[in-house]
């Protein structure tokens, strides 16, 4: 068994001596991997956030201004996390030859740390992976991206918790240049064999190492974030979303088609009904046009990081309740022509249906609804996930 064993050493650290670099430090990691930490704190701050509009607990309280909040934290949401997988190659790349070291565990407490690896990079590649996919609108697996998306989330958060929690003496040694263990660490001709370092040659210093992958996260950042802010959309050379784009110059996710409304939508006997208890009303859009119209300029923000201000004209919703006899504050149930989708209905907030800019819309940048944008009527509400911004209205209800 000793003999074995002493093979194994023998050629695994043959094999960490062939991935050697003189660029790996302690001093590295931890830069790395405060980096990386911010991104991920502020991936899950921000996808919290969002998953609480849309899944509101009874404290929840849903800001309405000012107008661009969610433009702002679902774009740093997607920002950040395409920020972070540069940064988390580069981590990974900095620690992967701690993996081939033999034995694989030597302690209860090296067991523990190295699960927290296994599960934090496992569950970070994951989330990072359909996160950037879902950007694209595309998703080739059987399960609900929201829900593994939310719940990965947690695992991240927790499994780099523990992780920090495992590594704190390594990472307060390491924190700053000035740190005792830091000054002590010795230079890479010390700890790379001469051999490699002779062979590797001068290379990059770790200095320019960070600097690099400073600049390439700041390239895909500046590069990929004028989907969501405005000052940026002429840098916009990656992102699947362009701005200005689409019908009536408004990006769409989802067709009448794809939703199978369109005959729906377009049937001339359409009316909206509006009910509260034992009162109920219908209208048709003429009927509706007649009604007092107010016009607002209201970003719509999508989950999937795009967004787009455009100019909103139509009826306010509470306006529309109070013709039932209900009162501003009311929290409503909007239904859409869709049949079985996941957003066919929506679950409105007092804060949103007492807003004086919450609307159902009729008219987008000055036209008639587009088919594809709602035709013939949508709600838009400022602050609001777009997914909750109903499209194909048919029925508002006083719940």
């Amino acid at each position: 068994m000793d003999r074995v064993t002493t093979i194994l050493h023998e050629r695994m650290d043959a094999v960490n001596a062939r991935f050697s670099s003189p660029l790996r430090s302690k001093r590295l990691t931890v830069v790395l991997g405060r980096w990386l930490g911010a991104a991920f704190t502020v991936c899950f701050v921000t996808g919290l956030f969002s998953h609480l509009l849309q899944n509101p607990p009874g404290w929840m309280l849903f800001p309405t201004r000012p107008v661009w909040l969610y433009v702002a934290t679902q774009g740093i949401h997607v920002t950040a996390g395409i920020a972070s997988i540069p940064l988390l190659a580069a981590k990974l790349w900095s620690v992967f030859p701690e993996l081939l070291r033999w034995p694989p565990l030597k302690s209860v407490m090296h067991g523990l740390e190295r699960a927290s690896i296994a599960l934090f990079v496992a569950a970070s590649l994951v989330e990072v992976t359909t996160g950037l996919l879902n950007t694209f609108h595309w998703y080739p697996w059987p399960f609900s991206f929201r829900d593994v998306h939310y719940w990965l989330g947690w695992v991240v958060i927790g499994s780099l918790a523990l992780h920090i929690a495992l590594k704190l003496p390594l990472i307060r040694a390491h924190w700053s240049r000035r740190s005792a263990a830091a000054a002590e660490e010795a230079p890479p001709s010390e700890t790379v064999p001469a051999a490699i370092a002779a062979a590797n040659g001068p290379g990059w210093s770790r200095r320019g190492f960070l600097a690099a992958i400073t600049a390439g996260t700041g390239v895909v950042v500046l590069t990929t974030a004028g989907q969501s802010f405005s000052w940026l959309a002429g840098l916009n050379l990656f992102a699947p979303r362009r701005m200005d784009t689409g019908p009536q110059g408004v990006p769409i996710n989802r067709t009448a088609a794809q939703a199978g409304v369109a005959d729906a939508a377009l049937a001339p006997d359409w009316v909206l009904t509006v009910s509260s208890e034992s009162v109920q009303k219908t209208l048709t859009l003429a009927q509706l046009g007649a009604l007092p119209q107010y016009s607002y300029g209201l970003p719509i923000a999508c989950v999937e990081g795009w967004s787009q201000d455009a100019q909103w004209r139509g009826v306010r919703i509470r306006d529309l309740i109070a013709m039932v006899g209900a009162p501003a504050d009311s929290e409503l149930q909007i239904s859409s022509l869709e049949q079985g989708g996941v957003y066919g209905r929506s679950f409105m907030p007092a804060a949103y249906s007492q807003d004086e800019q919450t609307l159902l819309a009729l008219e987008l940048n000055g036209m008639p609804l587009d088919l594809d944008h709602g035709y013939p009527a949508r709600i838009i509400a400022p602050g609001r996930p777009g997914v909750l911004q109903t499209k194909w209205v048919q029925k508002v209800e006083v719940i």
